[in-house]
Order: C-alpha cells, then sequence, then structure tokens
C-alpha cells in the first residue's frame, strides 16, 4: 500500500487566445471548498494569465496555492523543475488536486511523455496525470482551418501562420478531453462541421462545447489515471504512422477517413513539391506529417506537417549519411537498423510521408508526389 495518497494532476493546453485562463477561473469558481493548487506557465518574463488569476477572488475561495513558471515551456525547457514542483505541491495537505495551464506553444504529447518518464525514472512518485484538457477556439478553427480547406478564401494575404496551424492540430490529437470555446459566435451548423472535422483525425477524445469558460467540472476532473497509449492511438495521424511501419499502406475507418504512405529514397525537387502543396494540394486531405529530403541539401532532415490548406517545412536535424565515418559507426553501433535499412546510394535519406483524408484520389496524387522527385 502507497504511504502517500497519490493526487491527481490535470492539466489544460491550448493556442493563444483559445481561452484557457477563463476555463481555469470557471473550474476555480465551481470547486470552492476543494483545496487545488495552481501551476501556470507562461513563456514571457511577466505571466499575465497569472496576474489575471490572482484577481480573481475564486482562487483564495478555493483555498489555492498558485506558482508561476515564466521564461520556458514545460514541455522541454522547464520540464524537470516543473515535475519536482508538482511533486512538491502534491506532499503538502493542504492541496488535493493540481491543476495545470499549459503555455499557448506547449505540446502535450512531450510533457505527458516527460511526466510519465520522470516518474518511470523515479520508481514512486504521489502524484499521476489525471487528464488532458485542450481548449480549441471554436470561431478561430471555423474561420482559419474549415474555410480555408474548401478553399473559399481568395484574400489569404493574412492567412494564419501554418506552424501555428500545426501546432493546434498537434494539440487537439493528444489529449482526452476537447473543449470548444467560443462555440456562441457561430451557428449549430457551424459547430457541427467543427466537430465532424476533429472526429476525422481525433476519434476518442471527449469533445464539449464551451462559452464564457463554463463547463461542468465533472467531465473535466476525472479521478482517474490518464491512459498515455490510448490517447496516442487516439490520432488517426499516429495510427497512420504505425500502419506504415507494419507496411500496411493503406486504410479506411468507419468514418470514411482513409490513409496511406509514401515512400521513396530519391530526393525531391524543393521549388516543385512547394508549388505542389501550395497549389495543386487535394483539399479532401485533412493531414499529413513525415520527413523528407531535397536535391541540393543532402545534410538535412525536414519535418513536413500539414493541416487542410496550411503546411509547413521545418528543418529538424541531420541525416547520418552526412556525417564524418568516425560518427556513422558510432551510430550504427548503437541503431544497428539504420545500418540494415541502408541505401546503397542514399545512406538512410528517405521520403516518409503519411497523409489522411477523406475521398480523395490517392493514385493522381501519388503521381503527382512523384513528378517532384529527382534522381
Amino acid at each position: 500500500m502507497e504511504s502517500v495518497k497519490r493526487k491527481p494532476v490535470t492539466m489544460i493546453t491550448g493556442y493563444l487566445g483559445a481561452g484557457k485562463t477563463t476555463v481555469l477561473n470557471e473550474l476555480l469558481k465551481s470547486q470552492s471548498g476543494k483545496k487545488l493548487a495552481i501551476i501556470v506557465n507562461d513563456l514571457g518574463s511577466i505571466n499575465v494569465d497569472a496576474s489575471v488569476l490572482r484577481g480573481n477572488n475564486s482562487v483564495v475561495e478555493a483555498d489555492s496555492k498558485m506558482i508561476e513558471m515564466t521564461n520556458g515551456c514545460i514541455c522541454c525547457t522547464l520540464q524537470e523543475a516543473f515535475m519536482e514542483q508538482i511533486e512538491k505541491l502534491s506532499m503538502d495537505d493542504k492541496v488535493d488536486s493540481i491543476i495545470v495551464e499549459a503555455s499557448g506553444v506547449s505540446n502535450p504529447a512531450a510533457i505527458a511523455f516527460g511526466f510519465l518518464n520522470y516518474q518511470k525514472m523515479r520508481g514512486q512518485s504521489s502524484v499521476y496525470l489525471d487528464s488532458i484538457v485542450t481548449v480549441a477556439d471554436a470561431d478561430r478553427l471555423y474561420n482559419e482551418f474549415i474555410e480555408d480547406m474548401r478553399d473559399l478564401a481568395d484574400d489569404r494575404s493574412e492567412e494564419e501562420d501554418p506552424d501555428i496551424i500545426n501546432l493546434v492540430m498537434d494539440q487537439i490529437e493528444f489529449c482526452n478531453v476537447v473543449l470548444l470555446s467560443k462555440c456562441d459566435l457561430l451557428s449549430r451548423e457551424q459547430v457541427d462541421e467543427i466537430k465532424k472535422v476533429i472526429r476525422s483525425f481525433q476519434n476518442e477524445a471527449e469533445i464539449y462545447e464551451c462559452v464564457n469558460g463554463m463547463i461542468d467540472p465533472e467531465k473535466i476532473f476525472r479521478g482517474t489515471k490518464f491512459d498515455y497509449d490510448k490517447v496516442l492511438h487516439s490520432s488517426a495521424l499516429q495510427r497512420a504512422m504505425e500502419r506504415e511501419a507494419r507496411m500496411e499502406e493503406e486504410y479506411e475507418d468507419d468514418y470514411g477517413i482513409s490513409s496511406f504512405a509514401f515512400k521513396d529514397p530519391r530526393p525531391f525537387d524543393y521549388d516543385k513539391f512547394i508549388d505542389l502543396v501550395s497549389n495543386d494540394f487535394p483539399q479532401e486531405l485533412i493531414r499529413g506529417k513525415g520527413y523528407m529530403w531535397f536535391k541540393g541539401d543532402d545534410i538535412h532532415v525536414h519535418l513536413f506537417e500539414q493541416a487542410g490548406r496550411n503546411s509547413a517545412v521545418t528543418e529538424v536535424s541531420n541525416w547520418v549519411a552526412s556525417m564524418p565515418e568516425e560518427e556513422q559507426q558510432r551510430i550504427f553501433e548503437e541503431f544497428p537498423d539504420i545500418k540494415e535499412e541502408w541505401h546503397e546510394k542514399y545512406g538512410d535519406r528517405l521520403n516518409q510521408l503519411v497523409f489522411i483524408g477523406r475521398g480523395y484520389d490517392k493514385e493522381a496524387f501519388v503521381e503527382k508526389l512523384k513528378e517532384c522527385l529527382v534522381d
């Protein structure tokens, strides 16, 4: 039997402006009498969100303790400090549970993995991750994602940064509760359409509508241990990647959503590929992700991410084949699988892309991808 009762940690994520702090304030009001501790994470040196919370009497009514974590993100630079702070709070008899408001640019998958890895290294922990709640701005999703997928916007000069859209998709893909905020700004039909799109790449998470941050706390505070593996596999994109690894090229689920993988060791022509994703990309493809390389740059691994009509290509690391021979040998010893899959001409350089969507012409799109390749 555990000597210390394990206390639940509820994490609230969501992009900047989605309404995380509003939701948190409403939850505090509804939890009067409970002993809560709050950790607010913000990347800036001045934590505005924490200031808002301090000005709310509900924090005092809830007998809450609040800690600010600034100048870093709890999914990376502040991860160890974050976990140490949680453990410290959990040992306080005045704390029943902990709520974490993550920064708007946090990746919840990285936070959850760090959380579980920290506990695994310790062997025992006084806390458990209860739930990851993603607050998503319904109005923004509709106007900057769904409308764009329909290709209705002729003027794209103020289009959302594709990196932001992909981050929003990552946050929705890895959670067990989605709170659609600002639903009062849309019609019933528009809200239903957003839910339908979310279901196309996130099949498992509960989706609740939310206006002015008001939500039944019973839907948030579960009291059960967060199932990392189940949430990881709730993403249609993640399942597609795993099927690709098992050499299952194509799949269709009950919602009519299908996925397929594209693999080829030959490099892409950068200009041709960018022209394809910018001007001739099938609007039926909802999500895409994978690693790739380009002719003229045999050093860098590039990450491709696509959400609707938004896409981004980001340099993330170096190919082993571009490294000095001594470094290659060290990597081969540590990761023998790389050597086993080594291409005679290209080494470990390989385009591996996965796409999911509904009603697209796979053969036509694959042909367009192949036309962007060069020998």
